[in-house]
């Protein structure tokens, strides 16, 4: 029996751990244990994510909190390392790229705890980005890397990450996305907003490159003014971002637009139903990135990289950075249509969380 730390630690970790912890918890040959390190950490929203998910209650709960990078590294390394010292895994996984992965595979590390990494290889090649760094350190340390995309394949083997330990299983974030769209179907969150299908845009916007610079947040709110003339705009506002609007004094530059409608972070499956049913999303995240390329939906990212590749190659992702005219180009593009077909990548199909407990699994027949 393979004792196994499931670590999660913000939110779009809960949608990558979610599957696979359920497909542990079935399986005869491993004993998941769910941890919570609080890294992101509001009551109504995790357990509201917890639920939609249908995940258990994590099995511990460090509550780290906020922090600068360094203090959430440092507090849940040490919280971790006398987690891992009393419950003695066989191993713990870690996904994604956030503060809590890299501090879990260190403590893990030291431990001589062996570490899985769910969505390995991903590179933006910007290590002003401290996912970047996050995803580098990781990847160098864990002894299984799931990858998620050719470009993960392609990264580690240039990086010379012994093959025996890489394997491409898929995307983790379409087992959740899969599994629950029929029930996000049944959400009524348009109807709460009185928005029609195909009829107005989504937008998620929390990145510090483009929320704490003035010039490049005056410039995105431009943006949002011209396209909520031609359709209206649902924006569920990070804490972040509502926190940079005010300190830049530009409320008043957002209360003006009439079609620009903004609430607060959505639970996943009201989110699903929007982002599936939207015209166009705007981000500057990671995962939305996928989902939009999954579910076919014109997506304009708001960055200068990615480290989804796939999205462009394959998906209907674009990337337009923060210029104005840069975004608009592609908005009008999107808006017509001229994004070009799109195939869902290798591999996302919904069983992602079965490749990878088949492979633990292994290690135990």
């Amino acid at each position: 029996m393979l004792k196994i730390a499931n670590i999660v630690g913000a939110r779009p970790n809960f949608m990558k751990i979610a599957p696979i912890h359920r497909r542990m918890q079935v399986s005869e040959n491993i004993e998941p244990f769910l941890i919570h390190t609080g890294q992101h950490y509001d009551e109504k929203m995790s357990k509201t994510f917890f639920v939609e998910l249908e995940m258990p209650e994590p099995d511990l709960y460090l509550g780290v909190g906020s922090g600068t990078h360094a203090e959430q590294t440092a507090t849940v390394m040490v919280g971790l390392e006398k987690v891992f010292m009393e419950q003695k895994p066989d191993w713990v996984q870690v996904v994604g790229d956030v503060n809590s992965t890299i501090a879990a595979s260190l403590a893990a590390a030291k431990l001589h705890i062996p570490v899985s990494h769910v969505e390995s290889g991903l590179r933006s090649y910007d290590r002003n980005m401290p996912e970047e760094i996050n995803r580098i350190l990781t990847d160098s340390i864990s002894n299984l890397l799931f990858v998620t995309e050719q470009s993960g394949l392609d990264n580690l083997a240039k990086e010379g990450v012994n093959p025996d330990k890489i394997h491409f299983v898929g995307n983790v974030m379409i087992d959740s996305l899969v599994e629950h769209l029929k029930k996000a179907g049944h959400s009524a969150v348009l109807q709460d907003f009185n928005l029609q299908p195909q009829n107005y845009v989504l937008v998620t916007l929390h990145r510090p490159s483009n929320v704490d610079n003035f010039e490049n947040l005056n410039r995105i709110l431009d943006v949002f003014e011209y396209i909520q003339k031609r359709l209206p705009i649902l924006f569920p506002m990070h804490p972040r971002t509502r926190k940079m609007i005010e300190t830049f004094n530009l409320e008043n530059k957002v209360k003006n637009m009439s079609n620009l409608f903004i609430t607060e972070p959505l639970g996943y499956l009201p989110f699903l139903r929007l982002m599936s049913q939207a015209k166009i999303v705007l981000t500057d995240s990671g995962g939305i990135q996928e989902e939009t390329t999954y579910l076919g939906i014109p997506c304009l990212t708001l960055r200068e990289n990615t480290e989804r590749p796939v999205t462009i190659e394959m998906g209907t992702n674009q990337l337009v950075g923060s210029e104005t005219s840069a975004i608009l180009k592609g908005f009008e593009s999107a808006i017509n249509g001229k994004l070009g077909q799109h195939k869902i990548p290798p591999l996302w199909d919904g069983f992602t969380s079965k490749r990878i407990v088949e492979i633990f699994e292994k290690q135990v027949l």
